[in-house]
C-alpha cells in the first residue's frame, strides 16, 4: 500500500491528525487531507517534510 500518515506540528508539538491518507491537495493557505477510506479535513498547514519510503507527512501551522 502507498498511504501515509499525516502528522501536524503545532505549537512546537507533532501530533497525528490521520492515518492511511491516499490525496493531499493545496488549497491556497490550506491542505485538504483525504484516506483512502473518504475521510477528509482541511487544515491550514504548509508542508514541512514529505517521507515516501517510511510512508509519513509532516505539515507544519503558519
Amino acid at each position: 500500500m502507498c498511504e501515509s500518515n499525516v502528522y501536524l506540528i503545532k505549537d512546537g508539538k507533532e501530533e497525528l491528525i490521520m492515518e492511511s491518507v491516499g490525496l493531499l491537495v493545496p488549497e491556497g493557505k490550506n491542505v485538504l487531507i483525504r484516506s483512502i477510506f473518504g475521510e477528509e479535513t482541511v487544515v491550514e498547514a504548509t508542508l514541512k517534510e514529505l517521507d515516501l519510503t517510511g510512508h509519513r507527512v509532516v505539515l507544519e501551522t503558519r
